[in-house]
Order: C-alpha cells, then structure tokens, then sequence
C-alpha cells in the first residue's frame, strides 16, 4: 500500500481523514522519517495525519516531535518490531506527550493505567479485543481514558479461523462470541468511545506465507459493515457518527473535523442505507486487494465522499483530488 492506494480505499470506504500508525516499514521513529512520511503523503486524497512510534531509546525524538495525533506505545508484540517493556522507559514515554495510544493486550492495559497516572495525559487503548480487556481499560473511571474497538472484533470470532487462517490473523487476535457481545454492549452503554479500521494491507502472498504478517485491511468495509449492523438494529446511525467522526476529532483535538457545523471543513460522506452490495476483493481499492469479508451482502453504503469541498469519491469512482495534513488544537 502507498499513501495513494490506500487514501483512495479510505475515500471509498466514506472516510475522509485518516490518522497513519507508525510501524510501517521503515517505522516512524525519529523526525527524520516523519518528514518524509509527510511528503510521501502528499499524495493522498483524504486527509491525512500521523502517530509518532516509540522506541526504547527514542524519548530525545518524541521530546522534539510537533503536530502529531499521539505517540503510539506497543507494549505487545505485533507487526513491527517496536515493542517496548521496559517500565522505566514506559514511564518517560507515558509522561512525554499529551496524549499517548497504546497497543495493550490483557494485564499490560493496567500497566498502561498505572502509568498514565498523575501525568494529566490522555491516554487511547488501541483495538481493545475483549470482554475483560474491556473491563481492565474502564477500570480507572478517568474521564482522560479512551476505548477504541475494530470492526473485525465487532464482525469476526475465533471461529472464523477455521475457513480465514492467516487472512484472520491480527493483533490483538480473533476472540469468542461471549467477547464479542461485551464489545458491542460497550459501543451501546458508551464505554467504548471510538471505532477504527487498524486497517493493515498485507499483500496476499505475504499472509500465504509460514511467517505470515498479522493484520487484516479494513478502509472501504468499515463503514459498510456498521450500516449494515445500523440496518439490523445493533446500532444507531447517532452513535455511527459519534464513534466514527466526533470523538476521534476530539480525542485527538483535530481541528475543524468531525462535526457538521459552519466553519468546519466541508468533509462529508453521503450514504444510501437501502443499497445491497457484496464485497468483492477485486473491486476494492486498497493495492493488496483482499478483504476477511469478501462475499459478505450488506446493507448501506457510502455513495459519495467530499473532501474539504470536493467531491473525491462517487459512482465507485475516485477522483484524484489532493487533500491535506489535519492540524491539532495546543
């Protein structure tokens, strides 16, 4: 995937701003590689901005980095090799930004919790995956912690392993029916405060091979899948929006996205709650092609995006309009 292929994956999908994870190959570690992720992503056709990785020896660069949505911690193992576990180190990082995202799998959210603590600093659970994960990341009732879910823990199990294999890998992996139920109750009694794609386009031959990549892609079915859940009552189209666009641009203060209001940016989805459509691999724009929902009918669909004014996506095609970097409120 480049910048392009997968803001035009974005755009059909009805995203119109995307925030870019830093484990990308090479990863977003120092100032140096930001600026020339920043260049490479003026390509894009929606909205853009990034996370900032961190490392075990890079606190001198997330002390100097500017304009970015987070510093992003791993504190598990997943694609990438940034996995940080030393806790004194975790500790410069969880006091080094004002608002830190986390990749954290079970006892680790409490280290995150414990860490973040006293610091006045935000902190985002990336793609929380269980039922008692999800009751580890509420635990400290701080109004400064946040809960983000994935579509493929809302839509997939275990279970689906069986027929996927390594197209269902990711991390945090693939759970039970019993879990996924906790999610969803969390989506409707607001203690899940966001929904994004971890969208990760590993090539098909790279999944096909013995040490396969973790990660599954997820622009231009995200939007489709929760319509579809909006269509059979699991959701309402008031919390699509709120997960969706409200509480991203301002969980991460972003400015002048997420709301419909004048003086906004004009970036707006259209969608059709009464179109059918399957997904298909070879219809999908993102360059790996492949979908864990290839062959899923759903109902509703973006039909048109518009990006600060301009209309980049319609009738299945995209229109090569260049977009821009989001900027943050101090």
């Amino acid at each position: 995937e480049d910048f392009l292929t997968g803001s035009m994956a974005a755009a059909a999908g009805g995203i119109t701003t995307f925030l870019d994870m830093p484990n990308t190959k090479p990863p977003t570690i120092d100032l140096q590689r930001l600026d020339e992720k920043r260049k490479l992503a003026r390509k894009s056709v929606v909205n853009y901005g990034f996370h900032f990785g961190s490392t075990n020896d890079n606190i001198e660069e997330i002390n100097n980095v500017k304009g970015v949505a987070s510093v992003k911690v791993y504190m598990d193992h997943t694609t990438g090799n940034l996995k940080v576990g030393d806790e004194k180190i975790l500790k410069n990082v969880f006091h080094s930004n004002k608002t830190i995202s986390t990749h954290a799998e079970d006892e680790n959210i409490l280290l995150a919790l414990k860490l973040i603590k006293d610091t006045g600093n935000r902190l985002y659970f990336c793609h929380i995956s269980s039922k008692e994960e999800l009751t580890y990341a509420r635990s400290s009732k701080s109004e400064n912690v946040f809960v983000e879910v994935a579509p493929h823990h809302l839509f997939l199990t275990a279970g689906n392993l069986n027929e996927l294999g390594s197209f269902a890998e990711m991390k945090p992996g693939l759970k039970t029916k019993e879990d996924q139920e906790a999610l969803w109750e969390g989506i409707n009694n607001g203690n899940v405060d966001t929904i994004a794609t971890d969208h990760a386009p590993h090539t098909k031959e790279e999944k096909m091979e013995v040490n396969y990549p973790y990660g599954v892609p997820g622009c231009e079915t995200m939007l489709p899948l929760l319509l579809n859940a909006l269509n059979e009552g699991r959701m309402t189209l008031k919390k699509t929006v709120e997960l969706c666009c409200e509480n991203p641009a301002k969980i991460f203060k972003i400015k002048n996205k997420g709301f419909i209001k004048e003086g906004f940016d004009a970036d707006l989805a259209v969608i059709d709650l009464e179109l059918e459509k399957e997904v298909k691999n070879d219809e999908l724009f993102t360059k790996c092609k492949w979908s864990p929902f290839d062959g899923w009918k759903l109902k509703g669909w973006p039909i048109m995006t518009i990006v600060n004014g301009n209309i980049t996506f319609q009738n299945g095609k995209i229109n090569n309009i260049v977009a821009k970097e989001v900027l943050y409120h101090e």
